[in-house]
């Protein structure tokens, strides 16, 4: 008697899983993309009877409070946008007293993201978050420099190996290091954080990029200069990036960079993905990320012989590989 088929193997492993986390399907939201609690107080309890992702990711949260960069903070592109917002929010403190108790009974597991700018301001944060039974999950936002190398924590391998050093010891929750594809090479990144204490790993972030005053100044438009490039126009590089990780580690993979359909997310968890993030598209569409899910659900079941990264791993095994 020969072995399984791989489409026979697809299917008995086929689950919606993250960090232990079962989960309804497996789409959930970009962090800073999706304001859950402005969406209740629009939507109420329709937003809980249909709520468009199976985890949700809080907006970044910092130790202080944060402003943000000055406006303009928005640039509309042919395939996508630039956003130069600076990650405003009210700080540790107030998140914990007055949004993590709402955010808290979304029906979907909850995961925070957090940054600093040294290894003890992310510490103190992973620490107070991990801390709470709310929290399922801690997402660490590397896309800041450290104060004191001036170096992006998420752009050198020693750098995040760094990190995670300080601040695996006080997480205890699993820990997910969201890379920035502006390096050299977000695998190598990928494979310090797996080496260090990293229980996943998200990507990508978005794309440095720019646009110029249409009034024809010359000057920068954004007031932050520049800005974080987003939607369809990174999926490609989002693609690529996920398929160089996968080859590099074993940790679970939330894949996220330009999706729009069923069709484009099932691309990304073809290429090593275990679970798909959508960002830029619930901009347009609030209820996008129920939708995908439902077509990458229908798509699945059409197609029938594509695995998910969690299941690249366990065919792999399974047949020798």
């Amino acid at each position: 008697m020969t072995g399984p088929s791989k489409l026979g193997l697809a299917s008995s492993l086929r689950e919606h899983r993250l960090l232990g986390l079962d989960l309804a399907h497996p789409v959930i939201n970009a962090s800073g993309t999706f304001d859950a609690i402005a969406a209740r107080r629009a939507f109420g309890e329709a937003l809980d009877e249909r709520f468009p992702f199976a985890a949700f990711v809080s907006k970044t949260v910092t130790l202080a409070p944060r402003q943000g960069n000055p406006p303009p903070r928005l640039w509309e592109l042919g395939a996508g946008m630039i956003n130069s917002i600076g990650l405003p929010n009210k700080g540790l403190e107030r998140f914990l007293a007055e949004d993590l108790p709402e955010l808290a009974t979304l029906p979907v597991p909850l995961i925070v993201n957090v940054m600093g700018s040294s290894h003890a301001d992310v510490g103190e944060l992973v620490a107070a978050v991990s801390a709470r039974a709310e929290v399922a999950a801690i997402e660490l936002n590397v896309s800041c420099p450290n104060v004191k190398t001036g170096l992006l924590m998420g752009a050198d391998p020693g750098e995040t190996a760094a990190l995670l050093d300080a601040v695996r010891p006080r997480a205890a929750k699993p820990l997910i290091v969201k890379l920035t594809p502006n390096c050299a090479s977000p695998a190598a990144v990928a494979a310090a954080a797996e080496r260090h204490g990293a229980d996943a790993v998200s990507l990508i972030n978005t794309v440095r990029g720019m646009a110029l005053d249409p009034r024809g100044t010359a000057q920068p438009w954004l007031g932050g200069v520049t800005g974080g490039v987003s939607g369809p126009a990174v999926r490609a590089v989002a693609l690529a990036q996920v398929r160089e990780v996968r080859e590099r580690v074993n940790l679970p993979i939330v894949g996220m960079g330009g999706v729009q359909t069923g069709r484009h997310a099932r691309d990304l968890l073809d290429v090593g993905a275990d679970v798909v993030a959508v960002g830029t598209e619930s901009f347009r569409d609030p209820l996008a990320g129920a939708r995908i899910a439902d077509e990458l659900a229908a798509f699945s079941a059409n197609s029938g012989n594509s695995l998910t990264g969690s299941e690249h791993r366990r065919a792999t095994i399974a047949f020798g590989l």
